[in-house]
């Protein structure tokens, strides 16, 4: 009898619900422009689903290196920034004075093509530092991949030409809260296949035994690499969505508070697991803001001091859950297909 054929995705319930979102994404974004039930469409909820939608690019695609391949990487946030300043001076620096399309579609193709040379800008970094980094594993690789985000911060601080400590401003707002959904749901998609296929399976025999997996002909440094590239290009994505939703982006904005938030994120929601990303993304962003919110009423002195909630969600959760609300686990919608 021949073996079973491994699950096939099921494209049609995770499309349906791909097309839900986007079918409300693209009303809620006329409705609040337009001004209409102020009360109920308010702009900073818009604002916050914007946030969630960076958010999920983000945490997601590291999902990628810290869940399904098992290594820990400290450096997403420097790959934001490369993604971030790329962008900034393709909108604010060579764009403009190039398209003389109209308003809407030249804003449109400005946004297209900023993105994707954040993606590319940040990618070609990824790929560059994969090759020194996954000579090591484990804690060494987090201390390197930690040490190349504070070089790259420290060398936009020292770059005149972007603004360096002062910031980089000027820089048109193409992101809207349509744009970030479409890219969202876009980047669930594409990493929800990359897991299911090939790649997936070869990520996540590394993770569970790298010695097997070589012994069975993986290229470890290779396939280990292919993530991470992976993973920067859609950093990158969300810091060019970021940048020009922002219009103002400094050094600062991706330190290691920025690493250690999307770590809580991750972690919050569930290793190996993109439910577990959006959850973790829509729990973490909802709860921050609430807390700052009742500290802003209460005590405006302490508003601040929200930011200590974020370690301690961490050391919670590695001494009460250490696999995160949805570990290893999927929503119905993006899960393989059983018995096909």
């Amino acid at each position: 009898m021949s073996p079973q054929p491994p699950p096939k995705p099921s494209r049609l319930r995770f499309w349906m619900v791909c097309g839900a979102v986007l079918a409300l994404a693209i009303p809620l974004q006329l409705l609040t422009d337009a001004g209409l039930f102020p009360d109920i469409l308010n702009p900073y909820y818009l604002h916050l689903l914007t946030i969630i939608g960076m958010n999920i690019i983000l945490v997601a695609s590291l999902n990628l290196l810290n869940g399904y391949l098992g290594e820990f990487a400290l450096g997403h946030a420097g790959f934001m920034a490369v993604g971030a300043y790329a962008a900034a001076i393709l909108a604010a620096k060579v764009l403009p004075a190039s398209s003389a399309l109209p308003p809407v579609l030249g804003t449109v193709f400005i946004l297209g093509v900023t993105l994707a040379g954040a993606m590319l800008a940040a990618a070609l970094v990824g790929y560059l530092i994969g090759l020194v980094t996954f000579k090591t594993v484990g804690d060494y690789l987090a201390i390197i991949t930690l040490g190349f985000n504070m070089i790259i911060v420290n060398a936009i601080q020292n770059l005149d030409f972007v603004g360096g400590p002062r910031g980089f401003t000027g820089i048109p707002k193409n992101t809207t809260f349509l744009a970030v959904i479409v890219c969202t749901v876009l980047t669930v998609a594409i990493l929800r296949n990359l897991v299911q296929s090939t790649f997936g399976r070869v990520w996540v025999s590394i993770r569970e035994n790298a010695i097997a997996a070589e012994l069975m002909g993986v290229n470890l440094n290779r396939a280990k690499n292919q993530a991470f590239t992976i993973a920067a290009a859609f950093a990158g994505l969300a810091g060019g969505l970021w940048a020009q939703y922002q219009q103002f982006i400094t050094p600062r904005s991706f330190d290691y508070i920025k690493t250690t938030e999307i770590l809580v994120m991750l972690y919050l929601g569930g290793m190996a697991s993109l439910s577990g990303s959006i959850l973790g993304v829509v729990a973490y962003t909802l709860l921050m803001e609430l807390v700052r919110n009742l500290l802003s009423a209460f005590a405006p002195q302490f508003a601040e001091w929200r930011m200590l909630i974020s370690p301690l969600i961490l050391i919670v959760i590695m001494l009460t859950r250490q696999f995160g609300l949805l570990g290893n686990r999927e929503w119905r919608w993006l899960r393989p297909k059983e018995g096909a």
